[in-house]
């Protein structure tokens, strides 16, 4: 019974990057030696196994085979006979491939160390294309490592499997899974460039997909391809290190940009609209989270209101903050903000840029929620007044803060200039 350290915990101590999980391969054991030896089994697909002290998975050394399509089309075996190259030859990438023994000495069969100094994402072996969920972790391996290149046989062994429908064969939960932790990787948008090259996308995400080669006009978008923009606003919230949500809603604001009609473009008259339908049913099909799909809904709907929103005044500045549901999410719209600015920001030459408006309808914001809404129901209530009346009048108490912060900074950026 041997013990050997694989993975990632391996790979990223080569690159000389902190290592925060370890896995563990026992061979030369069964599930009975795991379980006499103290360690609790987990496992429900193979057999894992909890250590007894440090909680750390330990998995059985195993082989797998292809029975159908998809990635839960296999079964799995697990005995004393199987070796530890066998078990390191059924993983993914060459640099996920290798091990090291309790003594520290490294195991590589397959030219992890190799790949890991050329810079190079390449598959194990031909049994790559078994499971269609590699497809996924080689494009999030790409954002992760964005300096990686991605070797020209695995990119052909990937088109392969896009054009056998094995992509079509994965679920909507572990399309998500993979998806989110690509979009909080250092460079998003080369997870979206691979799956594209690869003809991926199209097939998991059409609608994202379609919004390359479309053209915007100039004047706003010096980078024109919606594409092109779409992939700067993704890696600049990497940039200002957003979460997730805000990320998700940077990858669906413009959706509607690609059902557009040609005679219209490069204008995109009411995009806003279009993109959070499609956020809508894209959502549902891939099963997002809520608080992932409320926040991009917010985004795609609003955005363009935002970006405009210096030219507001108070009343249409608390008809924007209602219509974002601001005033009983308040955190929310923060995130809202900041997924605008990426937006804006996300930009060819306008990565540097301020986004005023940000700060403006923050404090705007703040202002309105510093009335009492308690003391204008409970005034509106000594005149005899309720209902639907009530909320009219929290709503132009809320316009009358905002008017008089507007005006406020106004006469500062007049005194100031």
């Amino acid at each position: 019974m041997q013990t050997y350290m694989v993975g990632g915990a391996v790979r990223d101590a080569l690159l000389g990057l902190p290592v925060n999980d370890h896995d563990w391969v026992v061979v030369g054991a069964t599930p009975e030696d795991m379980v006499q030896a103290g360690y609790l089994p987990v496992g429900r697909d193979f057999p894992v196994f909890l250590h007894p002290q440090t909680r750390e998975e330990y998995a059985l050394a195993r082989t797998e085979r292809k029975t159908g399509r998809g990635y839960r089309g296999f079964s799995f075996h697990a005995d004393r006979a199987v070796t530890l190259e066998e078990d390191l030859g059924r993983r993914d990438l060459t640099i996920n491939a290798m091990a090291r023994d309790a003594q520290g000495r490294l195991v590589d069969p397959f030219g992890g160390q190799t790949d890991l100094r050329g810079r190079v994402l390449r598959h194990v072996t031909d049994a790559f294309r078994e499971d269609p969920v590699r497809i996924l972790r080689v494009a999030r391996f790409a954002a992760r490592f964005a300096d990686f290149s991605l070797a020209p046989e695995t990119l052909e062994l990937m088109r392969g499997m896009v054009a056998a429908g094995e992509a079509d064969a994965l679920v909507a939960e572990r399309v998500w899974q993979e998806l989110a932790r690509g979009l909080m990787e250092h460079r998003p948008s080369r997870m979206f460039e691979v799956l594209r090259e690869c003809g991926a996308l199209e097939r998991l995400l059409p609608e994202v997909d379609r919004l390359w080669g479309v053209p915007q006009r100039a004047d706003y978008h010096p980078e024109v391809d919606t594409g092109v923009h779409l992939m700067m606003v993704l890696d600049m919230s990497a940039r200002l290190q957003a979460r997730l949500p805000v990320r998700f809603a940077c990858l669906t604001h413009d959706l509607g940009k690609g059902t557009t009609p040609a005679s219209v473009l490069p204008r995109h008259i009411g995009h806003e609209e279009r993109s959070a339908r499609l956020l809508k049913k894209l959502a549902q099909r891939l099963r997002v989270p809520t608080e992932c799909s409320e926040l991009a809904e917010v985004v795609a709907r609003e955005h363009g209101n935002i970006h405009r929103s210096g030219d507001f005044g108070a009343a249409a500045v608390v008809r924007l903050l209602e219509r974002c549901d601001a005033f009983r999410k308040p955190q929310r719209f923060a995130d809202v903000l900041l997924a605008c600015e990426c937006d804006a920001r996300g930009r060819l030459g306008l990565e540097e840029s301020a986004y005023p408006q940000a700060p403006r309808l923050q404090a705007a914001l703040d202002a309105a929620l510093a009335v009492s809404t308690r003391e204008v129901a409970e005034a509106a209530h000594a005149q005899g007044i309720t209902g639907v009346q009530v909320g009219e009048r929290i709503h132009k108490a809320r316009v009358q803060a905002v008017g008089e912060f507007l005006a406020e900074a106004q006469s500062s950026n007049a005194s100031a200039a």
